[in-house]
């Protein structure tokens, strides 16, 4: 797993198969952890059927694993695990390395800020239950009007994706995904990207191999209580510079 350490907590990996794992990708959430892991965990208590939840810190430079270890220690009943990252090394390799450790048949995540709620969850699992390999939410913006950049950003972003990479997909970069482990595994090894094109890299791949998708409406909120890092002009010129970089390598792939 390279620079990371696995840790088992509560009897992380030694209960019975659960049908779902949900991976929890962590960096700075000292502010929203915990009554985010309290939501997600009363989602997750529906099923019935055994549930594992992975935490994935990328070393946060707050309380976070502070605030893990007060999750697991909250819910003892409950199979939970954790990678610690030794070294800050982007979303995509946090959550990649969460699936490999996962043993669920679906696996999933979703950004533990909740700003699109873990009640879309059970409507994900049933999607792939269903026959589908990969089912995502398709972010619906409640118009705020704090928000609007955001909303341009997305619509922005997806527009320059099924133009530049000719893929007809509403929301690649949604952080909220779910998967047929056994089918989509093998697509691990050709993402490259390690950070936050991490999503559109796999969607676009999944694409191209010819995966089943499903795209599911889900309400996005966004929330003002919690530090954002997201820089709008900043943003935009590398989510562009790396659309193109990445559609120039997909090129060299077809000759």
């Amino acid at each position: 797993m390279g620079s990371a350490e696995q840790r088992a907590a509560q009897g992380g990996g030694r209960g019975p198969q659960p049908l779902v794992s949900v991976i929890v990708a962590c960096y700075n959430e000292e502010e929203i952890l915990l009554e985010s892991c309290r939501q997600l965990i009363g989602t997750l208590e529906s099923f019935a059927a055994p549930f594992e939840i992975i935490f994935v810190d990328d070393v946060s430079r707050d309380r976070t694993r502070e605030r893990i270890d007060t999750v697991i220690a909250s819910y003892p009943q409950h199979d939970m695990r954790v990678i610690l990252h030794a070294e800050n090394r982007g979303r995509g390799a946090t959550v990649r390395d969460g699936f490999r450790a996962a043993r669920g048949e679906i696996v999933g995540y979703l950004d533990i800020d909740l700003e699109v709620h873990s009640r879309y969850i059970p409507s994900l699992v049933g999607a792939i239950q269903g026959g589908a390999d990969i089912a995502t939410v398709r972010r619906i913006y409640a118009f705020q009007l704090r928000s609007l950049d955001r909303y341009i950003m997305s619509r922005g972003y997806t527009w320059l994706v099924k133009r530049l990479l000719g893929v007809d997909l509403w929301d690649t970069e949604t952080g909220y995904k779910f998967f047929r482990r056994s089918s989509v595994l093998p697509l691990l090894d050709e993402i490259e990207d390690e950070g936050w094109f991490w999503d559109t890299e796999f969607m676009v791949r999944a694409v191209r191999h010819g995966y089943r998708l499903e795209e599911i409406p889900g309400a996005y909120i966004r929330r003002f209580d919690k530090t954002s890092t997201v820089r709008g002009l900043r943003d935009s010129a590398a989510y562009l510079a790396r659309l193109l970089a990445f559609r120039r390598k997909l090129q060299r792939e077809r000759t």
